[in-house]
């Protein structure tokens, strides 16, 4: 099997450990998806058992995606557009969890963690002031994180980044782009005139 396959294959199965829904049944005796938008995330974990083990979660969510992207990128030395499946399995392993039906939560953290495992640190902080700035300008969360997405693609272009970069960028835009698909019916508002208005 070819290393890139291989390292896919384990990507998907490392992103598709179900940690925030292991956490809710074992340590909390909480079915975490029975509460906020019914997600088997990080931020349900929050609402289900406080601040400690949303934490906990959201390193694990973000760990899974790191750990075998930067093991295959960094160790192994695969680069180019070999990279690019392995870099969104994990992402697509915690959307369609085989543990949890195929369903899963919308992998904002695991895609954090795959930047990490591809640039260490330089597109995890370019991304997060990216969603910091998003979460504070418009008032829908999804609309936040589509406009991250797009935003994260276009500095990536600008500033002449390796094309698997790019490639995994629309990948997790699109994925974005389908799970978000419920907060993205809602209309797009800047805080800023809701203030005004309010």
């Amino acid at each position: 099997m070819s290393s890139w396959l291989l390292w896919t294959a384990i990507g998907f199965l490392a992103g598709s450990l179900p940690f925030s829904v292991w956490i809710g049944r074992w340590v909390l005796r909480k079915d975490i998806r029975a509460y906020g938008d019914h997600n088997p995330g990080a931020t349900n974990v929050l609402r289900a058992g406080g601040k400690l083990w949303f934490v906990v979660a959201l390193l694990l969510d973000a760990s899974k995606g790191a750990a075998p992207v930067g093991l295959a990128h960094w160790t192994l030395g695969i680069r180019g557009m070999e990279i690019v499946p392995i870099a969104l399995a994990p992402v697509l392993g915690h959307a369609f969890s085989p543990f949890l039906g195929f369903k899963g939560g919308k992998a904002v953290a695991t895609m954090g963690g795959i930047w990490i495992g591809l640039t260490l640190i330089y597109m995890p902080v370019v991304l997060l002031a990216l969603l910091v700035f998003w979460f504070y300008t418009v008032t829908v969360s999804g609309w936040a994180i589509v406009l991250t997405g797009i935003s994260g693609l276009l500095y990536l272009v600008l500033s002449g980044a390796d094309q698997s970069l790019i490639a995994v960028m629309v990948g997790c835009l699109l994925l974005s782009l389908y799970k978000q698909r419920a907060d993205l019916a809602l209309p797009l508002r800047l805080r800023l005139l809701e203030r005004r208005n309010a």
